[in-house]
Order: structure tokens, then C-alpha cells, then sequence
């Protein structure tokens, strides 16, 4: 079970949250750009935060620069990183013009002889690789491409079931995440893409052979999801939703995590936005997304959760429940 490095939500604030769930066995910071991090700019020391608890940790590089590569390869190792990941799979415009991402994937003799130099500069952790399965249909390298790789020294392949063209769009293939099982020889293949609970995550091991899944979008509302699968494929058992407590637990924590290692502001800007992941599993709750959206401290926030908890205890115990339209037309729950 692996946490996806999604750009821009999965911080070591998050990552700790679904490491404190379960089932969690590898997690990834977000894209880390080899410049930003040898210059250990603000925002790029950021997004490569971790601390003693968030491991095991993959620390995930883009770009085309060879030697800058190799540099931030090295820096990742020196600055904790326990397996250094090549992205090849990023189908966003910013990224694949600056020739990284799935860009990788057009350019194949210069791809495997930048894999080749990286894999040398650290050879004290492992060195991954995270594909899509081409650029479009008419360039479907991904098994070419992982057998290459494994030769190369790449200890394990993530390949997402879609390619660069399709975005996030249609379904993931698993025809095509099973090209790739099939094309190497002894090192793991991670499926990803569409795993939104433990059926479909037991449903791709099963059709592709892969020996692990890698979850992105489906934790962010459910951080728990990976330890729900964990357990599924384990004992064919499906968990029982967690309780209102045990979520609102979870997304407390990820609030003061955002605390501890940035600052009171970001934390509230960033749940203003959050509490509409959370949110899609602790209905009903408008009156928490309410304020949440209205936050400006974190007692504000103690408070929002607090009362929340109080009232949905109240429902709990069978207590009467008016509902009204407040002015935007919302229906409000009043114990």
C-alpha cells in the first residue's frame, strides 16, 4: 500500500494522518523540482518536509537536467529520504515543457541514460520509477520502457492505467498496467489509478498481477482508505466506517499538523478549502463546513468541531431534528 505524491495535497501534514490510520507502507512528497530543493528555496523545502515519523519516505524528483538530477538525487538521501522516485507520469503542461513529467516518455535514449547516471549517484537507497502508460495510444512505451528500466537498476515501477493524453479522464486500463507486470522480470509493479476503495484496489492485483497498489485521490476525502484496503487484502473482510469521532479526530490532527509545520494562516486557508474533502464523509455537516469555510483561528476551529461533535452525539442518542433553508438555500440540522 503506497500514498500517492499528489502536487499540492499530500504535505508531510496529510501524510501523517494516513500514516496514523494504517495500512500506509510507502508514502511520497509531492513533485519536488531538482533546482528548488539544491537551492532549498522556500517553497521547495516546504513541499520536502518530513520528520522522524513520516517514514518510510520516497522523495520524488522531476526534470531533464542529468546532473542537477543527480544532485538532488544525492540531497534527498542526505535530508532523509529512504527510496529516491523519478516521476515519468505527470501529465501537466508545466511540468511536461520543462521537459519532466511524462514528457519522459517521448525522449526514450535520453530517458534511460539519465535513469542510468541517477541509479549510480546514490546507490545506498533504492531508485523508482513512476509511469503512465505513454503519451497517447500510438505510443504506448510503458512495457518497453519498465523492462529497460529493471535492467537499468529501477527497483520498482508504479504505472498509472492511463496515458499522458487522457489526463485523469476515462478509465484506468488494466490491460495496459498488466503489459507492464508482465514485461519485467523480478521487480515490483505498483498499480494506479481509480482505487477508490478496497474492491477495486483487490479487483486491479487480481486482473494485473501487480504485487501492491498506489492510492492518490480516493485518501484525500478518506485518509483511512489505505488501512481499509490493508485489511481487506489481508482478510477479505470489509472494515466498518470509521466513526463521526474517529474522522473528526483525524482531520483535527491534520489541522494542527499544518500548525506545527507551517503557521497558523496557512492552516486556516488551507481548511477553509479542505473541509469539503473531509466533509464528503460526515454528512450531514453544513453547519461544520460552514464555519470551517469562515475559520480565522484555531480556537475558531476547536470550537467548530466541538459543537459539531456535540450535536451529531445528540442525533445519536435519537434527539428530534428540525431542518430549515438558511438564505443561500442550504438545508440546516437542529437538534
Amino acid at each position: 500500500m503506497l500514498l500517492a505524491p499528489i502536487a499540492g495535497y499530500c504535505d508531510v501534514s496529510f501524510r501523517l494522518v494516513a500514516r496514523s490510520c494504517g495500512g500506509v507502507g510507502l508514502a511520497c512528497t509531492d513533485l519536488l523540482c531538482p533546482e528548488g530543493v539544491l537551492r532549498e528555496n522556500k517553497r521547495s523545502m516546504e513541499l520536502a518536509a518530513t520528520c522522524s515519523e513520516d517514514s518510510p519516505l520516497a522523495m520524488q524528483l522531476y526534470g531533464a537536467d542529468v546532473d542537477r538530477l543527480c544532485d538532488a538525487a544525492r540531497w534527498a538521501v542526505d535530508h532523509g529520504a529512504d527510496v529516491v522516485d523519478i516521476n515519468m507520469g505527470c501529465p501537466v503542461d508545466k511540468i511536461t515543457k520543462r521537459n519532466g513529467g511524462s514528457a519522459l516518455l517521448c525522449r526514450l535514449p535520453t530517458t534511460l541514460a539519465m535513469v542510468q547516471k541517477v541509479v549510480q549517484a546514490v546507490k545506498s537507497v533504492p531508485v523508482t520509477a513512476k509511469l503512465r502508460l505513454g503519451w497517447d495510444d500510438r505510443r504506448m512505451v510503458a512495457p518497453f520502457l519498465a523492462n529497460r528500466l529493471e535492467q537499468l537498476g529501477i527497483a520498482a515501477i508504479t504505472i498509472h492505467g492511463r496515458t499522458t493524453e487522457m489526463r485523469f479522464t476515462g478509465s484506468v486500463r488494466l490491460d495496459g498496467i498488466a503489459a507492464v507486470v508482465a514485461a519485467v522480470n523480478k521487480i515490483p509493479v505498483i498499480g494506479n489509478g481509480d482505487i477508490t476503495d478496497p474492491l477495486s484496489a483487490a479487483e486491479m492485483i487480481r486482473v494485473t498481477r501487480c504485487k501492491g497498489v498506489m492510492v492518490g485521490r480516493g485518501a484525500l476525502s478518506a485518509p483511512w482508505l489505505l488501512r481499509d484496503i490493508a485489511h481487506y487484502l489481508r482478510t477479505s473482510e470489509l472494515l466498518p466506517a470509521p466513526s463521526i469521532k474517529e474522522k473528526c479526530h483525524w482531520m483535527t490532527n491534520h489541522f494542527y499538523n499544518l500548525l506545527r509545520f507551517r503557521n497558523e494562516r496557512v492552516a486556516v486557508c488551507e481548511f477553509r478549502k479542505r473541509i469539503s474533502w473531509y466533509a464528503r464523509h460526515m454528512h450531514p455537516c453544513a453547519d461544520l463546513k460552514e464555519a470551517i469555510r469562515k475559520l480565522n483561528s484555531p480556537l475558531e476551529f476547536d470550537q467548530a468541531v466541538s459543537k459539531f461533535l456535540a450535536w451529531r452525539s445528540s442525533l445519536a442518542a435519537g434527539d428530534e431534528v428540525r431542518t430549515s433553508l438558511n438564505a443561500s438555500g442550504v438545508i440546516q440540522w437542529q437538534a
